[in-house]
């Protein structure tokens, strides 16, 4: 295998990696907002059920429960619905960068040694303000 070819496959798996650690990202942020809209929709149960207690009617506290449920699911949705967008986008990059590394080789290890270049310089910056 060529140095070339395997740079192009280093590049791509690079790549790949990123993706992944960003959909893990998304699915984190996914689960953390399903988590808060439950312990939302958990206070306004209990707030509810002190509300029942001080009112004569039960259809003020069935609606706004509603309500509560509503909106939760509806959080838990869009929450869902992103995180799928995000795992999309994130595929289709990664296929693009494999496809690009496999149709320009050449272009593809010379773009992984400027940004390895550029991070180098922003690293010996970084340290050179340290001192």
């Amino acid at each position: 295998m060529s140095d070339l070819h395997k740079a192009a496959e280093d590049a791509a798996d690079a790549a790949k990696s990123t993706a992944e650690d960003m959909l893990d990202s998304a699915q984190h942020a996914a689960r953390s907002t399903r988590r808060a809209a439950n312990r939302a929709l958990d206070k306004a149960e209990a707030k509810l059920d002190e509300w029942e207690d001080e009112l004569d009617t039960h259809s003020r506290i069935d609606d706004l429960a509603a309500r509560a449920q509503e909106f939760a699911n509806r959080s838990i949705n869009y929450v869902a619905d992103r995180s799928q967008r995000a795992r999309q986008q994130f595929n289709q990059a990664t296929d693009a960068t494999c496809q690009y590394v496999q149709e320009q080789p050449g272009k593809s290890v010379m773009i992984a040694a400027a940004a390895g270049a550029a991070a180098a310089v922003l690293v010996m910056l970084a340290r050179g303000r340290d001192r």
